[in-house]
């Protein structure tokens, strides 16, 4: 499994949001706790996909840079 294409995957992140609600919901956690945990969730997940895009096109852009530099 790619791990690293997964945990950039804002799908992955609202299943697991969603997964996570419905768990508190069955496990009778408060409608305020629910909320808190689902907002952690998104905003780890928003994180996460920011700092792989962000790897993503610095990778991308070394690479261009390695090629127009005679020297390197």
């Amino acid at each position: 499994m790619d791990w690293k294409r997964k945990l950039g995957s804002r799908k992955f992140w609202a299943l697991t949001a969603g997964v996570a609600t419905s768990v508190l919901v069955l496990a009778g956690a408060g409608e305020d706790t629910a909320v808190k945990i689902t907002g952690v969730i998104t905003t780890v997940g928003a994180v996460v996909v920011y700092i792989l895009a962000e790897a993503h096109v610095d990778a991308a852009n070394k690479g261009s840079e390695d090629e127009d530099d005679p020297v390197a």
